[in-house]
């Protein structure tokens, strides 16, 4: 064993990355389908992440549209702490790590962009995919109203 791969001590390293111990509790159920994924629980945690949250998909792939009828899409979005901060913004999964933008009936368009330009100014630059993501609404909500492409239109929500 060469001086860099030995580990001092221990238990050899699961991950080549930095990693931290972390207690969680789980029910029986998610820890059954974890086990059917590796037998071991950290590493099937790590690919279960991996395919929900790909760290390497291009940024201009952040934001979807996705067509719902001939000439009409949704804009679909990843999960991101802060769009969640924008007080008139909901985030309605609509799949797993895809996500529609909800916003209160009779809220302008106008009003949810510059909460977006507000979000961007304060995201620390080591938030990187964050800031992609906001920049990249920002960008597609600037072409689509140059363009008058962009329009509401209410979905049907029931409490449960």
């Amino acid at each position: 064993m060469t001086q860099k791969t030995r580990h001092p001590g221990g238990r050899p390293r699961k991950f080549h990355e930095p990693s931290h111990p972390v207690t969680v509790t789980l029910p029986d159920r998610t820890l059954n389908q974890l086990a059917s994924i590796d037998h071991d629980r950290a590493r099937a945690i790590v690919r279960v992440t991996d395919l929900a949250l790909p760290h390497d998909v291009p940024p201009r792939r952040l934001i979807e549209v996705i067509e719902v009828s001939p000439g009409v899409g949704i804009l679909v979005v990843p999960p991101s702490r802060f769009l969640k901060k924008i007080r008139l913004l909901r985030l309605a999964e609509i799949a797993p790590s895809r996500f529609l933008i909800t916003i209160p009936s009779g809220t302008a368009l106008a009003e949810l962009e510059v909460a977006l330009h507000d979000l961007a100014d304060v995201i620390p630059e080591e938030e990187a995919r964050e800031r992609a993501i906001i920049q990249e609404l920002l960008a597609m909500f600037r072409r689509l109203r140059r363009a008058d492409q962009v329009s509401k239109a209410e979905i049907m929500l029931v409490a449960i």
